[in-house]
């Protein structure tokens, strides 16, 4: 019986490595100019049960984000259990939030596959659809949150210095390989799409749990502003929080480490009304959040990367 082939292990560009670097330096500084006393002020704020809440509502859009795949997977033919998929997923989770290495989570999630001998192409597939799945979810919402971010304002010189600094909108070169790039997805998509154009009630509940994780996802940036005493539209959070998504997806830092967070404290700051110090409070808590909830898959990974096949659930 033949060994199920690994999955590379991709190399990180050094332009990754930079944006990281420059986002975390940009991060620190921020922090600092605004204050630590004022940070801390705002950290105070959150009350226990409020971070509780948060938490749990962040593991539940996680268990969504595998049904959505396990639906995916189920539906183009891959015999995987939903314990099977729970496991590979929150085992790509934990990479992508924790490790600092060149492994991404899609690359854990594809070596998870292949360990258990399911068909290289249809996982892989599988993936591409995953992601446009998601970005399909964070689209419909993008457009409560576009009218606001496209409307020039004062008090966007903090926006303006991210934009100028290349962190948040790449240009030059880096445009025309972002370009490059996106026309090669958009074949890959065609592709992958192709298993399941034929299955469309599969990609509506996968776009069902989309929308589980989604509302999850934007009722703890809610729930946290208005612990902070920030009234945020729950829509205007959703739109802004879309957007943080798609700039996070931008490839100028590794798994969004630094953009993530200077993108949802300068959305919240400068286009949803509040304070800086409560946008970079938000973005904290949330990557801290993201964290944790991601902790279980350090009971998985082990084992994946060692190449032992997972039992049968």
């Amino acid at each position: 019986m033949t060994r199920p082939v690994a999955a590379p292990r991709p190399r990180i560009p050094l332009l990754r490595w930079a944006g990281t670097i420059l986002s975390v330096a940009l991060l620190v500084y921020l922090l600092y100019r605004q204050g630590w006393d004022e940070i801390g002020a705002a950290f105070k704020e959150i009350s226990g049960w409020r971070l509780l809440l948060a938490f749990g509502l962040l593991v539940v859009s996680r268990l969504a984000v595998s049904g959505r795949w396990h639906v995916l997977l189920r539906s183009a033919g891959i015999d995987i259990s939903p314990w099977q998929s729970l496991r590979i997923t929150f085992a790509g989770l934990f990479a992508n939030n924790i490790l600092p290495t060149t492994i991404g989570g899609d690359v854990v999630r594809l070596g998870g596959t292949l360990r258990l001998g399911f068909d290289q192409a249809v996982c892989l597939a599988s993936l591409v659809a995953d992601r446009l799945v998601g970005m399909t979810g964070m689209a419909m919402v993008l457009p409560f949150g576009l009218p606001v971010f496209l409307k020039s304002g004062p008090g966007l010189g903090l926006s303006a210095g991210l934009t100028a600094s290349g962190v948040i909108m790449p240009g030059g070169g880096l445009l025309q390989r972002l370009r490059e790039k996106g026309v090669a997805a958009i074949r890959r998509v065609l592709q992958a799409l192709s298993l399941w154009i034929s299955r469309p009630k599969s990609l509506l509940l996968a776009l069902g749990f989309t929308w589980i994780h989604m509302i999850c996802l934007f009722s703890v940036f809610w729930l946290l502003l208005d612990d902070m005493d920030q009234t945020v539209p729950i829509l205007l959070v959703g739109g802004l929080e879309s957007i943080s998504y798609f700039i996070t997806l931008l490839p100028v830092s590794i798994n969004g480490l630094g953009v993530q967070e200077l993108s949802i404290a300068v959305l919240f700051s400068a286009y949803g009304g509040a304070s800086q110090e409560s946008g970079l409070t938000l973005a904290i808590l949330y990557r801290t959040l993201m964290l944790f909830a991601s902790l279980p898959g350090a009971l998985f990974i082990p084992g994946m990367l060692a190449g032992e096949k997972q039992p049968q659930a």
